[in-house]
């Protein structure tokens, strides 16, 4: 198990891969688990797996992909359910990057208080916003939107007029791209409608 992880995660301890507000990460995990199931029939085959790491540039031995998965699918089932899924993450999590999960959010609720939180999922928020924001000049262009959409195997990477569409759907200002405060409204909307 750890070989697959460290195959396909090649990262030294990342304090971005699991994010610690849990409305956050647990919407993460959804949209993750939601962009691997191709087929859309609720589970993630291993093959849904291995091509989306691959899409992502991020290549994985198939027979060590295969064995840290299969301890975490059902018996009797053809892949991962999302409960399957979350449990695999978690797994990966703890095992690999020395977190556990259900403490740190117990403590999160316990120590932090209101302020702490609003700063971390600010953090969090501004983590997200640097995957859009490639060029780093503090706003998502129609051009990033697209490459980001394009990494992940999504339909609507080929849809210049939706990718405008989606800009505009967010940019108050109407400058044709997206500023973290613009980002920022339209994440916590998601989460509130969640």
């Amino acid at each position: 198990m750890e070989a697959a992880a460290a195959t396909f995660t090649g990262h030294q301890r990342s304090s971005s891969f699991s994010l610690r507000c849990p409305s956050l990460n647990f919407l993460r995990l959804r949209r993750i688990f939601d962009l691997f199931d191709k087929n859309g029939d609720g589970m993630i085959t291993i093959e849904e797996i291995s091509q989306a790491l691959s899409l992502l540039g991020l290549e994985a031995d198939f027979s060590d992909l295969e064995f840290t998965i299969k301890s975490h699918i059902m018996p009797g089932s053809s892949g991962l359910s999302f409960e399957d899924f979350v449990s695999l993450h978690q797994s990966l999590d703890s095992s690999f990057f020395g977190y556990d999960n259900i403490a740190s959010e117990e403590e999160a609720a316990n120590d932090i208080g209101d302020q702490a939180r609003m700063r971390q999922e600010e953090s969090d928020l501004s983590e997200a916003f640097k995957v859009f924001d490639e060029d780093g000049d503090g706003y998502i262009s129609a051009h990033e939107l697209q490459v980001v959409l394009r990494k992940l195997g999504l339909p609507e990477a080929k849809e210049i007029d939706r990718i405008h569409q989606m800009i505009t759907s967010v940019d108050r200002n109407q400058d044709g791209r997206v500023d973290f405060f613009e980002f920022k409204d339209m994440m916590r909307s998601v989460l509130v409608r969640s």
